[in-house]
């Protein structure tokens, strides 16, 4: 009980200071996204929750608005659909800052298996056969920092489930850190 609270209570000061701190970074990116493509400057898609529920996910937009709702391993030539500096926003993780909206509102934590897609049916199922699906899915996660897009999903949910088992304030904070390593140094990142 303590862990939960302390832990949703961390989630709401650091994505308030985040906020704050990226703010200048969120209207530049936001501002570069509107010039260099059409459409909407934010992505928003539908993600699986805690308990398997259904949330809409922000993120800057990367990819072209014909682009398939599928997860970008299952895209033929993912690279064709990027927009001009959504390389550079994967690469970066700055397409993610706008889910510090998600983590707000509680859809999200900073540590946790990151949301599913609505239609990865395989990695949903596999995740509630473990109970991983009771956990709030994060910005940032064990199997993030153990591999990112590079993992297949069953070794993905093998890494939420370990998480399950071993979460606690200390863990995620060695997950944060780690994961600003792995950012700074583009590991894991496949498009």
């Amino acid at each position: 009980m303590f862990y939960s609270i302390a832990k949703r209570s961390f989630d709401l000061f650091a994505a308030l200071v985040a906020g704050l701190v990226f703010s200048i970074p969120i209207l530049v990116v936001a501002l570069c996204v509107r010039a260099t493509s059409r459409g909407p400057v934010l992505y928003w898609s539908d993600r699986v929750g805690r308990n398997n529920r259904i949330f809409r996910m922000p993120k800057f937009r990367s990819m072209r608005t014909d682009t398939p709702a599928v997860a970008t391993h299952l895209l033929a030539d993912p690279k064709q659909y990027l927009t001009p500096i959504g390389a550079f926003l994967r690469r970066s993780s700055l397409d993610e800052l706008p889910q510090l909206w998600c983590i707000l509102k509680g859809d999200m934590s900073l540590v946790g298996p990151r949301p599913a897609l609505f239609n990865q049916q395989d990695l949903i199922a596999l995740r509630t056969t473990c109970g991983v699906e009771a956990l709030v899915p994060g910005l940032t996660g064990w199997a993030q920092i153990n591999g990112r897009d590079e993992l297949p999903i069953p070794e993905k949910v093998k890494l939420d489930a370990e998480y399950l088992q071993r979460r606690s304030f200390g863990f995620d904070l060695r997950i944060i850190l780690l994961t600003a390593v792995r950012v700074l140094r583009r590991d894991g990142v496949t498009h």
